[in-house]
């Protein structure tokens, strides 16, 4: 297992749902999303970033096993790049990570991790990216 702080991964969850949601905001279903090649691609890779993280907060005790489910997401669409189900991923994006992302808000919480020195790294790691960096000026649990 990593040494990395366990914050670190929890503020990548974040940023990665963050990402997708600006990506698909104006998208509407499995199919249209398929049908923006970027969006699509862009989806698929910080859907992969959120299950490793999510892994490493399992492997930490932090989570719960039923979070195993990203996980094994994660793995379906990393091995089955071209059998993803369009409809599925639409189905993880509008309705599972909004969940994962209030239960992660609540796990931040109840658990009191400390995220400041996970967002200030995040910052110096996407200097460049003023939408991540705008993201995280103005994220709060």
């Amino acid at each position: 297992m990593s040494n990395r702080d366990i914050s670190l991964y929890i503020v990548d969850i974040f940023i990665a749902i963050d990402k997708i949601s600006r990506f698909t905001c104006k998208i509407q279903n499995g199919a249209e999303l398929l049908s923006h090649e970027m969006a699509w691609d862009a989806c698929i890779r910080e859907l992969e970033i959120i299950g490793e993280a999510t892994k490493a907060l399992l492997n930490s005790g932090l989570l719960k096993s039923e979070y195993r489910r990203i996980v094994d997401f994660r793995n379906q669409i990393n091995h089955g790049y071209f059998g993803i189900d369009e409809e599925i991923v639409w189905e993880v994006i509008a309705h599972k990570l909004p969940e994962y992302k209030a239960e992660l808000i609540s796990l931040v919480t109840t658990e009191k991790i400390m995220l400041e020195d996970a967002i200030a790294h995040a910052k110096v790691e996407n200097v460049k990216n003023e939408q991540v960096l705008r993201f995280l000026t103005n994220f709060e649990v």
